[in-house]
């Protein structure tokens, strides 16, 4: 385990101040992929958004100790599950964030209820979160697999792009892309001619594009993501794939793929993201501060999550005046949500937190007007209508 302690100065400057007594002292874990193919869109990255998000809220000015500390899950359910484990029952944890990796999310949920505590994810995608596997003490904040497949998968078929061969991640994100997706495209009468999954994570996707080239299929759905997805379309690439008449469409693709396939590569995807750093003057204002913390890199989705999940999170400790697990759900359920960063919304019954979503088309290298220009909006697509309705999730406990 790699950890890392962050004792927030200016916590720390008041309490030796003596100016003002903590009355809540908060332990958050941010946990994710600080090694491997998630790294650039989680990793310390996700600290930073949550140091930030700590900082602007003031929560020391308001009488709130806060301690961030970190760990590489490796993208493995069962280093994730006892990181959680140790977090909760020995280091005093009260907040888990982040959690990258379907699998390893699954292994945190079903750990976080057993101890009575709250996990916000913001990394992972299978919506099976807020439905199969839902839970009372989860909150998924991002983005989700349905939201992803309804946004991409139904703007390539709405332009004829109606048959469809899929390269899918082998584990429950990309198994769950691939379903939700499936369904979007024969929804609208499109056909799935096939599909090829490969182990998690991938290096070479050679035999896979193959067959997908020989499927004769319209459009190849990436249900994969990061180092995976940018691999897949450097090797497309190569293999002329794109240039003898398919279509490639990166069902989640991040900021940071982008910048590491460069627009000459990247140039026309058609993609699907809940936070672009270039929105408006709030996004521009704050991905700048991050960016200046993380090496120059602007802000993914899932770090801009983590943000405004642990701000909405300390709102729920101020306005409750303590850490009850119950009484904090509670309140973040019954308050609006409201960041700079993500706008307005809510978070539903079942931990779905509900915004607007955006379908961007990657910029060709001449439309770019400079470093991370990187994306051209096509349409925003509504909060009502960007998630799973609630009665279709099958979210257990709301029956109870």
């Amino acid at each position: 385990m790699n950890f890392k302690t962050l004792i927030l100065a200016s916590a720390t400057s008041l309490l030796l101040a003596g100016t003002a007594m903590a009355q809540t002292a908060i332990k958050i874990g941010v946990l994710n992929d600080r090694s491997g193919v998630y790294a650039d869109l989680s990793g310390e990255g996700s600290v930073i958004a949550a140091r930030m998000a700590v900082e602007d809220f003031d929560a020391a000015g308001k009488g709130i100790t806060v301690e961030i500390v970190s760990a590489d899950h490796q993208n493995k359910p069962d280093v994730a599950s006892n990181i959680a484990r140790q977090w909760y029952d020995q280091d005093g944890v009260d907040l888990i964030v982040d959690v990258p990796t379907s699998s390893a999310a699954f292994a945190v949920n079903e750990i976080t209820r057993e101890k009575n505590k709250i996990f916000m994810n913001s990394g992972a995608g299978s919506a099976d979160l807020t439905g199969a596997q839902c839970s009372p003490n989860t909150v998924h904040w991002t983005y989700d697999t349905w939201a992803l497949a309804h946004g991409t998968g139904s703007a390539m078929v709405a332009e004829g792009n109606t048959k469809w061969f899929f390269i899918t991640a082998d584990y429950a994100f990309g198994q769950a892309l691939e379903k939700d997706t499936t369904a979007v495209v024969e929804a609208a009468g499109g056909e799935v001619l096939g599909a090829v999954r490969h182990p998690f994570p991938g290096t070479d996707f050679s035999s896979y594009l193959l067959q997908a080239q020989a499927s004769g299929a319209q459009v190849i759905g990436l249900a994969n993501a990061g180092g995976d997805t940018v691999n897949t379309i450097k090797q497309a690439s190569e293999f002329g794939i794109t240039q003898a008449g398919q279509a490639l469409a990166g069902l989640l693709i991040f900021i940071t793929d982008i910048h590491a396939l460069g627009l000459e590569t990247a140039q026309g995807l058609v993609l699907t993201e809940s936070f672009y750093w270039d929105l408006n003057d709030e996004t521009r204002a704050w991905s700048e501060r991050f960016a200046a913390e993380n090496g120059g890199k602007k802000p993914t989705m899932v770090q801009a999550g983590v943000y405004a999940s642990v701000l909405h999170y300390l709102k729920a400790v101020e306005s409750t005046g303590g850490k009850e697990t119950e009484a904090l759900m509670a309140a973040m359920k019954s308050t609006p949500t409201s960041d700079p960063l993500f706008g307005e919304g809510m978070i539903r019954e079942d931990g779905r937190k509900v915004h607007d979503m955006y379908l961007f088309e990657v910029k060709s290298p001449a439309e770019s007007t400079g470093p991370w220009d990187y994306y051209s909006l096509l349409a925003t697509i509504p909060a009502a209508e960007a998630f799973r309705p609630l009665e279709d999730g099958g979210c257990a406990f709301l029956a109870e």
